[in-house]
């Protein structure tokens, strides 16, 4: 599948937390993705994994204060325009044999689990946006096409 016939993206949060804070070395790709398509599924837990980074960030001095402020401000933009995939039960039930398929912890399967419910659990070149290479092999053996 093309990249320019895709309509929307699926996003881990290694790939979204580059376009609130410039402070990772992967914000050009994910600001032209994130220009390019204007549509993006998220995890539900997304959220709390931004804030999460956000926070520690600051706390090691890889952002001021001012930075955590705007970086903060862009993943409120952000948010507004995301299909979140909610928790539900078919997220646990999946998430649930992953660490055994692929060996990923907790965080990554819930990842993989509402990517592979925002679909229908339909991977035919569904795209999967992720910096982190350990979910990123998972995706990509799951059937994600994915973007890194």
């Amino acid at each position: 599948m093309s990249v320019t016939k895709i309509e929307i993206l699926f996003w881990d949060t290694s790939a979204l937390l580059p376009i609130c804070c410039s402070q990772a070395s992967f914000t050009v790709l994910s600001k032209r993705f994130a220009k390019q398509f204007s549509k993006k599924a998220i995890w539900w837990g997304t959220s709390i994994e931004i804030q999460s980074a956000l926070s520690r960030l600051l706390q090691e001095g890889d952002l001021d204060d001012q930075q955590f402020v705007k970086a903060q401000r862009r993943w409120e933009i952000l948010s507004k325009v995301l299909y979140v995939v909610e928790p539900k039960i078919r997220v646990r039930e999946i998430a649930e044999t992953l660490p055994q398929i692929y060996g990923l912890r907790v965080l990554d399967s819930f990842q993989l689990a509402a990517a592979l419910v925002w679909c229908k659990e339909k991977l035919r070149n569904r795209p999967f946006v992720c910096y982190d290479d350990k979910l990123a092999k998972a995706a990509e053996k799951a059937g994600f096409t994915v973007f890194k």
